[in-house]
């Protein structure tokens, strides 16, 4: 594995839309059409197919000896929040590049075809919805609830798509059968602080957090601050914030069970220092690997609005954006992951996943596997997000190992040099072969 081109090659597509203040690749927007393009032709100049589904999602692929059969996936996205860091989604996607550059390198044929996929609009931040290429793979998209989503300048999700020559809807089209992949391998950063603070090389993820979100509007009454006596206002702004409080209570009532919740965005209206408040916009998050104890939380929220409404004579409504399930990630990819890093010597911790990614949409129809790698100081989604290029090389090794074993290496005369290996995995259905 050539790490130096692997730099490059996050260097030269973290070109596009970074600045000082961070990285600016919101999804479907010009910006991150243009890294999506450039990855492209870079899997082009490498003799691989390239196309793209219905939904944006780039798929890259090397041809195995045996192009019939299920193909060996990895991959993750370009697209990022705003203002956001250098190395959430891109290294997964880079780190896959780099390790079908090095079986090129080498000489090295598989038995399976190896795509490497970059999906797309990974990130919540411009429509509030989140993992909808990966969505669309498996035919799991709400297409009627995200094709009105609009972004912060009124512009609908169908229109966005519609502006980067996306006009394949519905995005069915973009769903994929299961015989199609033989597992999906992603490689991320922890996003968190676990792995740093314990001096662990890489982490194998067992389960995934699923988010469920929420848009509130909190409706209540304007009137002047100075002549509205404090008892007699319907501040909506004041109820918010203790809707807010009243959900952390919730989630730290379930700390043992590592369920989270937050209010990540609000927005009063009118805005103005001497009116109160008669309108405010809430963006509401929570997640869990433990379903019971998410639904918890969820629950004490909505009783949350009702204390609320009749405590302050405001009314609040909701909408559901998403309400996703945990994912258990396939135990047969976790023994060949923790296999791995013992033959090639690296320290791991088997750990959940607090933040939410591709994988867990790909582990609803094919065995996946989601490898971590450090976050220096927990840091992410934040310009200051940074993981060495040591660290994110053990990675790499590690994705480049479990790819070769998955597609099945050949020798010289086409016989499979794994073939023990490969009978113990599972087929593309997640049973034993």
């Amino acid at each position: 594995m050539n790490l130096e081109r692997l730099e490059q090659t996050w260097r030269e597509l973290n070109q596009i839309a970074y600045s000082d203040k961070g990285v600016m690749r919101l999804a479907y927007t010009p910006q991150e059409r243009q890294a999506v393009r450039r990855l492209a032709a870079m899997c082009e100049a490498r003799g691989m197919s390239v196309r793209m589904d219905a939904s944006g999602n780039l798929i890259a692929r090397r041809e195995g000896k045996e192009p019939h059969l299920p193909a060996v996936a990895s991959g993750s996205h370009l697209d990022a929040v705003f203002e956001g860091g250098s190395y959430d989604g891109i290294i997964g996607v880079v780190a896959a590049f780099e390790a079908i550059c090095s079986l090129d390198d080498q000489g090295i044929a598989t038995k399976h075809p190896i795509e490497l996929i970059c999906f797309a609009c990974e990130e919540s931040s411009r429509f509030g919805v989140s993992t909808v290429g990966s969505k669309a793979m498996i035919g799991e998209l709400d297409i009627d609830g995200v094709s009105g989503l609009q972004d912060r300048d009124g512009k609908t999700f169908r229109e966005a798509l519609a502006e980067c020559s996306l006009n394949g809807w519905p995005l069915t089209e973009a769903a994929r059968s299961a015989k199609d992949l033989k597992v999906f391998l992603e490689m991320h950063i922890e996003q968190g602080p676990v792995l740093e603070s314990a001096g662990i090389q890489v982490g194998i993820v067992h389960g995934i957090a699923a988010p469920t979100r929420l848009q509130v509007r909190v409706q209540g009454k304007a009137s002047h601050t100075g002549t509205t006596p404090m008892d007699q206002r319907h501040d909506a702004f004041l109820a918010a914030a203790e809707i807010g409080l009243l959900l952390e209570e919730a989630a730290l009532a379930e700390k043992a069970h590592g369920t989270v919740g937050t209010v990540g965005a609000c927005v009063v209206k009118p805005g103005a220092m001497n009116v109160v408040p008669d309108t405010a916009e809430l963006k509401i998050d929570i997640r869990g690997t433990d379903v019971t104890s998410k639904a918890t939380v969820l629950n004490k929220l909505y009783a949350a609005f009702r204390y609320v409404e009749e405590k302050r004579g405001v009314k609040v409504e909701w909408t559901m954006l998403s309400d996703e399930q945990p994912v258990l990630l396939s135990e047969d990819v976790l023994d060949s992951l923790e296999r791995s890093c013992r033959s090639l010597g690296i320290s791991y911790l088997k750990m959940a996943s607090g933040a939410g990614h591709d994988a867990m949409n790909m582990a609803r129809r094919w065995p996946t596997g989601l490898i971590f790698v450090p976050s220096k100081d927990g840091v992410s989604h934040h310009r200051e997000e940074y993981t060495s290029w040591e660290q994110i090389g053990v990675g790499a090794r590690l994705l480049e190992e479990e790819i070769k074993k998955w597609a099945v290496v050949l020798d010289a005369d086409g016989r499979p040099l794994n073939e023990e290996e490969e009978g113990s995995q599972p087929n593309q259905m997640g049973e034993s072969a």
